[in-house]
């Protein structure tokens, strides 16, 4: 009986490492995507005309030692921090940790991939030091955009806590930490879209909440 119940718990064992490796590959190929995409928004906007801007740092987004240093800072934060979480979980406290995580994670990526794609060409990069629009640049307020204001940034944060979830790493637990700071990035990019939108954006944030969707329209 003993031997019969080890066996049972090592299959078991076995078949959620199983399904967390599948899951964490899913979720690699997806961040991996996500990025692409993203990245290949801000190539492309650093080519068109630069429009109204607020902070201190609007001129930095179309430098590209500035996105040469994020990306060392950023890609060397996340490979020196691979380093697993000393979490211990029983067998079935891990698998809820690995639904939860990923309950939390898929849709977060989804809803920031949704939201880039919403912006189409009007997608650009900003910082909590400041925003720049495009000389041409449309309020976009459709799709992921009719449900809050800042679908990319309340996908990613929640994306972050899944991630540490599903990955249990000091990198996503870094990124976990940092992400309420994309909050001060949203307060950047609002200032510049209401001083550029005036009316409209303040008609805009009075119908549409900024990162929790009204459950009661």
């Amino acid at each position: 009986m003993r031997f019969s119940a080890r066996w049972e718990e090592s299959g078991e064992a076995m078949n959620l490492n199983a399904i967390e490796n599948v899951v964490r590959w899913a979720g690699g190929v997806f961040a991996y995507v996500a990025l692409g995409i993203v990245l290949f928004g801000v190539w492309k906007g650093t080519r068109r005309g630069a429009g109204r801007s607020t902070g201190r740092g609007g001129k930095l987004l179309r430098n590209w030692w500035f996105y040469f240093a994020s990306a060392v800072f950023y890609f060397g934060i996340a490979w020196l921090g691979w380093v697993p979480l000393k979490w211990t979980f029983s067998p079935q406290a891990r698998a809820w940790v690995l639904v939860i995580g990923s309950l939390l994670y898929f849709p977060g990526m989804t809803f920031v991939l949704w939201g880039r794609l919403a912006l189409g060409e009007n997608y650009f990069v900003s910082t909590g030091f400041g925003a720049q629009l495009f000389a041409d640049h449309r309020l976009v307020t459709t799709g992921p955009y009719a449900i809050v204001r800042h679908p990319m940034y309340a996908g990613l944060i929640t994306a972050a806590v899944g991630a540490l979830l599903i990955y249990a790493t000091w990198t996503t637990f870094f990124f976990a930490c940092l992400s309420p700071l994309l909050l001060i990035r949203a307060f950047r990019e609002e200032a510049v879209l209401s001083a550029e939108f005036g009316g409209d954006w303040k008609e805009y944030c009075r119908r549409v909440p900024a990162f929790l969707p009204r459950l009661k329209r």
